[in-house]
């Protein structure tokens, strides 16, 4: 049972590493308000990853045929919102971390606002449903297969401690004008993300 947790703990550094959305949210985030809201802000996209292999190892078949039947519409959303938080990031100042600590409420933002983009995308639960097809979990093998979802959000929490914890390295050595830029840049590739996930949903819209 240690393996399989071990083994879902590497597929899901392997899941989190790629540089898309989330993760120049996270480091954006570090730089501009510290390492707890980068790490928090990925702790977000971990918890989605959580939900989505719960769903598939609880075998819940009607949450997941919502999910394909909506799958187009889920994707435009996502899409919307990625470029909402893009343009949110662009135009953004910077704030960087208050001396008096970071707000609870604005850490509960920041975890929801990248807990969502990743419910919005249901490939995700695909990807489980392959993971568990390769090691050759089923329904019959619950304890192992929960015990993998576990693994994979270890992983991905890890991963995002990482990033956070060596981006927030270089945070005190980025003036207020590098900031600025990093918003934008940040921000611009955001809204490319979302761009490409709204064009991919007009192209199989138009199938």
């Amino acid at each position: 049972m240690l393996a399989v947790l071990l083994e879902g703990a590497l597929a899901g550094l392997a899941i989190a590493a790629p540089v898309g959305p989330i993760g120049l949210l996270c480091i954006q985030r570090t730089l501009d308000k510290g390492r707890l809201f980068g790490f928090i802000s990925g702790l977000g996209a971990a918890s989605a990853d959580l939900c989505y292999g719960f769903i598939v190892c609880g075998g819940f078949a009607f949450i997941l045929h919502a999910l394909i039947v909506v799958r187009m519409a889920i994707q435009l959303a996502g899409g919307v919102y990625l470029c909402y938080l893009g343009i949110k990031i662009y135009l953004s100042r910077p704030a960087r971390a208050a001396s008096t600590g970071p707000d609870g409420e604005k850490l509960f933002y920041a975890y929801l606002s990248t807990l969502l983009p990743t419910l919005s995308n249901p490939t995700t639960f695909f990807s489980f449903i392959g993971i568990l097809a390769n090691m050759g979990l089923n329904q019959a093998h619950i304890v192992a297969s929960f015990l993998l979802v576990l693994g994979i959000f270890f992983g991905s929490a890890l991963w995002w401690l990482l990033l956070s914890t060596f981006a927030g390295l270089f945070q005190k050595r980025i003036s207020g004008k590098m900031m600025i830029w990093t918003n934008r840049v940040s921000g611009s590739l955001i809204i490319i993300f979302g761009l490409g996930t709204i064009y991919l949903f007009f192209c199989n819209f138009l199938k």
